[in-house]
């Protein structure tokens, strides 16, 4: 199906480097993108759990792109595909992605640094104009290569940098990617990232992908995406995403849905742990 594949050079770049930057991809149709974006949060309130967004704390919607038939649509786009092909193959799994308005600052962070998880990936539409000083993504090259002596070193100072290295969170060596609406970031989700100096209402929606995952490695699959429970979802997939899925859709839907039983467990849980009196 791909036919945009990645070249050479930039799967070399981002095996080593752990990130890439698509600028103007989506430039054609951002307008639409960002118009579906406001829809679904304004038919959610506008905020997290159907309460205006505050300004004060990160409102974050999951899943996201799954509740908009044009949204899911890009999970078939050959510029959005072929990303994920080229990196993971043509039986790639979509997982979910969120939507978002941050607020400020977002600390060092990987999603997840495990050098044992399933290679992931995230793909990253940021729809406002972001640059060093109001929130655009920065990536620390080669953080993603767990097992790695700098990569580990990173992951065990950089929370307590200012402490350790007497240097503060903005000033840590990185690549600012300044981005405008349209652009398009992937990194792996080990790779450690952060964001300075954003506003009150920073909008991005992501999507996340996983290699197609061999039988031995199913459990591990299964408990990846039940901690999405924590979401409050049952199920990993939206309606709309699967509603409109066409044969070739499905090959990147059909083993998570066979797998993310586990979402509803953890979801149960939560409610259970919410309702119940506090002791003491």
């Amino acid at each position: 199906m791909s036919r945009s594949r990645l070249t050479e050079q930039q799967l070399s770049f981002f095996n080593t480097f752990g990130y890439l930057y698509f600028p103007g991809l989506l430039a054609d149709c951002i307008d639409r993108v960002i118009g579906e974006f406001e829809l679904i949060w304004g038919n959610r309130g506008g905020g997290h759990h159907g309460q205006p967004h505050d300004e004060e704390l990160r409102s974050c919607i999951v899943p996201f792109p799954d509740q908009s038939e044009y949204l899911s649509s890009l999970l078939d786009d050959p510029r959005i595909h072929d990303i994920a092909a080229g990196i993971l193959g043509d039986d790639f799994n979509y997982t979910s992605g969120d939507g978002n308005f941050y607020v400020g600052d977002t600390g060092w962070h990987s999603d997840g640094y495990d050098g044992r998880r399933i290679p992931s990936i995230k793909i990253a539409f940021y729809l406002d104009p972001l640059t060093r000083d109001t929130g655009a993504v920065r990536v620390v090259p080669g953080s993603h290569m767990c097992g790695d002596a700098f990569a580990d070193r990173l992951e065990d100072e950089i929370r307590d940098g200012a402490e350790t290295w007497s240097v503060a969170p903005d000033q840590v060596p990185a690549v600012v990617v300044e981005t405008v609406p349209g652009d398009v970031v992937v990194f792996w989700h080990n790779t450690k990232h952060a964001a300075f100096g954003g506003s009150k209402r920073r909008r991005m929606f992501t999507m996340n992908f996983y290699e197609h995952v061999p039988d031995d490695r199913l459990v591990d699959f299964q408990n990846a995406l039940a901690n999405e429970g924590r979401f409050w979802i049952d199920r990993i997939h939206g309606e709309a995403m699967l509603r409109t899925a066409g044969p070739e859709r499905m090959v990147h839907l059909q083993q998570v849905i066979d797998n993310d039983f586990k979402v509803k467990e953890v979801h149960a849980r939560l409610r259970q742990e919410r309702s119940e009196p506090s002791r003491g």
